[in-house]
């Protein structure tokens, strides 16, 4: 083939779900020729389980995506038809936003962006094999023996290296209901990435709206005023708002489910993929936790003008059959019409501690991996990981420095981390635990935190940019304001009875740190600030911020100096050449564990399982004898 004829990119994004979208466009809003590679076009987008994003941790990965210019958030809002701030009356390091989404608007929202993305290219067609010379990714070659080639190539293709689907003993191969698995690539990706496991993630029913008796289950609103998700957007984005609701199994609901066991391939020993620990099946559920005499079953709908309800919690592989006369058992579902029935997806991922931390592979150079092969469960973890994987293919063919968010800087960060230190040998989701510095890494701040980072990379345009710079503009302004404005103890008196004398000339941003004192009260005594329009969502986002930061100020000042303090050391690299088999004081598992991951730096190392802060110490004497023997040898 000529060189004319070769068709060439910058990079290739395999796979149009969650992180290949934003891989994609990561690429493409950094200048880079693209092309988005997927089975189908018309698949782009889907939300092929629960059509929801957000949740407890995994909402604080959309924002972050949100605040470099991503996808996921702004399409969450276009398609939002019930959403509500999660742990509303806990601290804000745990508050989370979720969107029960129509999953047509959702999908509509994904794809009007990628097909409108500059330097984006769609094609039609399944990847068989990668073409690799020199350890070095230069293209692939599709199902029709068709070359293209790139300078990197990202690899998001979910559940379907070797996926296969099951419901009772039928197994059918596939990713996804009514789609193809990619086999010959996975063999193929063995050769590269040898250490390999087996997931399963599983599915509901699904079940017909109209044969439901909504009367006899429990109505669940959404939030009023209802949250946004994406920084750019408004509440005149959400659609027509419906309601959720919420049923219950029983007893009876139990003993079918486990007369159905003999023939689940989860308990026949057919699926030997590993489940995600907190989203378990139904089955699971009765068995694990046999003393409760209930489960819990959120009935959301699946859009506006959708026939069918996704049955949130029971998902399941058992047969047709007995999944029919289980969820009949439920109360208000005695005459439900499954119209899709329940099953479970077994399928290959590679070890994520064999790629480097900017989810490069360690083997092939220009080769990404994103989402759920890497073991990972969730549209906002594949989200999270694409747009990472999107940025450093673009920083490494612009020659620059990759883009490592710190565990304290982003739950991007948090993510990558865990996976490329630690591994997992269940599918990874995000949660709030997970992060040691969450009070800094709230939902509210996330635009904050990264949005002037994504700007300097070329991720963030203008018009984002201008608004962004106009909010903080706002927040600092008025936090300034309220630093600088003194109230007296007869002003105090009005809004708080316990004030006293030595209240006096009380600074307005100290008093927020009350409990019970919010920025409404404080602003009837000194004037609302210029401008402000209280029933606008922007402002309403702008009062929260400010109070947040108010109120956390002791503790947030105490969390960046301990940040500060673990920096000073988790920075500093590690030569690759080191032998660790060679270094006194390390015991064996350490010594192994150290060679296996080849951490780049202290810090890297310090996250590695198993690695004890004794360990940690040997290697800094070992990185300090070094520094001196160079200096004595100069």
């Amino acid at each position: 083939m000529g060189e004319q004829q070769k068709k060439i990119f910058d990079a290739i994004v395999v796979g149009g779900g969650h992180a290949g979208t934003e891989a994609a466009a990561a690429l493409s809003r950094m200048g880079h020729k693209t092309l988005l590679l997927t089975h189908a076009k018309k698949t782009i987008g889907q939300m092929s389980c629960n059509p929801a994003i957000g949740g407890v941790g995994k909402s604080h990965l959309a924002k972050e995506v949100d605040a470099m210019g991503g996808l996921v958030a702004r399409a969450a809002d276009l398609a939002a038809i019930h959403i509500k701030k999660l742990n509303a009356s806990k601290g804000k390091a745990v508050q989370a936003t979720r969107a029960q989404a129509d999953r047509s608007l959702y999908k509509k929202a994904i794809q009007e962006m990628v097909f409108g993305q500059k330097n984006l290219s769609v094609f039609e067609a399944a990847a068989t094999r990668l073409i690799i010379e020199d350890n070095k990714v230069k293209g692939l070659i599709t199902e029709k023996d068709e070359e293209l080639f790139s300078k990197t190539l990202v690899l998001t293709v979910g559940t379907f290296l070797n996926g296969v689907m099951h419901t009772g003993s039928k197994k059918t191969s596939g990713g996804r209901k009514g789609d193809k698995p990619s086999i010959a690539l996975a063999e193929q990706l063995l050769e590269i990435m040898p250490r390999t496991g087996r997931l399963k993630t599983g599915t509901p029913p699904r079940i017909l709206k109209a044969s439901i008796d909504f009367e006899r289950l429990e109505e669940q609103r959404g939030d009023s005023p209802r949250p946004v998700f994406s920084f750019v957007s408004s509440r005149d984005d959400h659609p027509e708002q419906v309601s959720c609701f919420i049923a219950h199994t029983n007893q009876k609901t139990h003993e079918i489910i486990l007369g159905a066991l003999k023939d689940s391939p989860m308990y026949t020993g057919t699926i030997k993929g590993i489940g995600p620990r907190y989203c378990p099946s139904i089955e699971d559920k009765v068995v694990k936790f046999s003393e409760k005499p209930r489960h819990q079953i959120f009935v959301e709908p699946e859009g506006l003008s959708s026939k069918e309800v996704y049955p949130n919690g029971i998902s399941t592989s058992i047969p047709q059959s007995a999944q029919i006369d289980f969820v009949r058992s439920i109360e208000g579902f005695e005459h439900a019409e499954i119209s899709q029935p329940g099953y479970a997806i077994e399928y290959d991922y590679f070890d994520p501690r064999d790629l480097e931390p900017t989810l490069e592979t360690r083997s092939i150079s220009g080769l990404f991996f994103a989402g759920q092969i890497n073991g990972t469960t969730g549209y906002e973890e594949a989200a999270g990981q694409g747009l990472i994987a999107g940025i450093n293919a673009a920083l490494k063919m612009q020659d620059k420095e990759p883009w490592l968010p710190k565990r304290s800087e982003a739950y991007l960060g948090v993510l990558s981390d865990d996976l490329v230190t630690r591994g997992t040998n269940e599918p990874y989701r995000m949660f709030t635990s997970r992060a040691e510095h969450r009070l800094m890494l709230r939902e509210d701040n996330a635009d904050r935190r990264l949005t002037p980072v994504a700007r300097a990379m070329g991720l963030v345009g203008e018009r984002r940019w201008k608004r962004h710079c106009e909010k903080m503009r706002r927040v600092e302004s008025e936090t300034k304001r309220l630093k600088e404005t003194r109230i007296s103890t007869e002003q105090l008196k009005t809004i708080d009875e316990r004030s006293k004398k030595d209240d006096s000339n009380k600074k307005a941003f100290d008093l927020l740190k009350r409990p019970g004192m919010t920025y409404k009260k404080v602003v009837t005594l000194i004037g609302e600030r210029e401008n402000y329009q209280p029933k606008e969502h922007l402002d309403q986002t702008i009062d929260d911020l400010i109070e947040t930061e108010a109120k956390y100020e002791g503790y947030l000042k105490r969390q960046k100096r301990e940040i500060e303090n673990q920096e000073k050391y988790s920075n500093i690299r590690l030569p690759k050449d080191i032998d660790y088999s060679s270094l006194p004081g390390l015991s064996n598992e350490v010594r192994q564990k150290l060679t296996e991951f080849e951490p780049p730096t202290i810090g890297h190392a310090a996250q590695i399982q198993g690695v004890t802060p004794a360990s940690i110490s040997v290697l800094m004497v070992h990185l300090k004898k070094q520094q001196i023997k160079r200096a004595e040898g100069m």
